[in-house]
């Protein structure tokens, strides 16, 4: 598998960058298009994402390069070479959502609801994101056969992608690819009902996020390790009880209160 995707003279353009830009691109491209939708100014959301994109890509690498301090402490060129892969999710989602609820505030848009429409995108673009990933030859999973590879009806490309050192090993990738996809169009469903609460969504988005990262990171060999657990699923465990949490909590008031649909809610949001 060739990382890179062509090279003129001394320009390399890798497909692990390619790849976050796509994702970068279609999950600005849905957000933006539903802030038009709330007459949200386009201005302050290009705005807000011309900062929260290269802060969400500092949070993901300085998270990765925390848990490899030995090598990157003796290495520190190689801490900007994000194009090699490195980029932790869990620490770019943290920097992000720092940096969406400053700007929300400052300009007083309502925050939860920026977030519902945040998490939409977010998901989207972690299921292109993890293409990057296969690219690259990372995040994939523990020893497998090609016989089990090929009960998945998976094609053949992505059965010979996963033949790394002279064995096979699970694509775990692309589980969590068609897990964020599905997680996609569920997220787009559910925002979309009638009576959907302000918030909702960004709790079902850390409840199915959660609990699917955590069944994935189990295949893993690469994880980062906080002693001897996985950091990820400390984390999804954190993330799904958080996301229980919240749900519960909107849900302790009518149906008619706080919702996500509601025109003459984001009237108020805006002054």
């Amino acid at each position: 598998m060739n990382p890179i995707l062509f090279q003129i003279g001394p320009i390399v353009i890798y497909w692990y960058s390619l790849m976050i830009f796509i994702a970068l691109f279609v999950g600005g491209s849905l957000a933006l298009k539903e802030c038009k939708k709330w007459k949200i100014e386009e201005d302050t959301i290009i705005d807000m994402f011309f900062y929260l994109i290269p802060i969400s890509i500092i949070g993901a690498r300085l998270y990765f390069v925390l848990f490899h301090y030995s090598y990157y402490s003796k290495n520190l060129l190689d801490i900007i070479k994000i194009w090699e892969g490195g980029l932790a999710i869990h620490g770019g989602m943290i920097a992000g959502l720092a940096w969406i609820v400053y700007y929300t505030k400052k300009y007083k848009i309502n925050t939860i609801r920026m977030l519902d429409i945040i998490v939409t995108s977010l998901i989207i673009g972690q299921a292109i994101g993890r293409w990057g990933n296969f690219m690259n030859q990372e995040a994939y999973g523990s020893v497998t056969t090609l016989g089990v590879l090929k009960g998945l009806h998976i094609p053949k490309f992505i059965i010979d992608g996963m033949l790394i050192g002279g064995k096979y090993h699970h694509p775990t990738f692309l589980y969590e690819s068609i897990w964020c996809i599905i997680g996609f169009v569920l997220l787009i469903v559910w925002r979309n009902r009638k009576y959907t609460k302000l918030g909702s969504t960004t709790a079902l988005y850390l409840i199915w996020y959660g609990i699917g990262r955590f069944l994935i990171e189990s295949l893993r060999t690469d994880s980062l390790m906080l002693g001897n657990f996985k950091m990820a699923q400390i984390v999804s465990i954190i993330m799904v009880v958080l996301g229980v949490v919240i749900f519960r909590l909107i849900n302790k008031t009518s149906k008619f209160d706080n919702l996500y649909n509601n025109v003459k809610l984001q009237i108020r949001d805006n002054k």
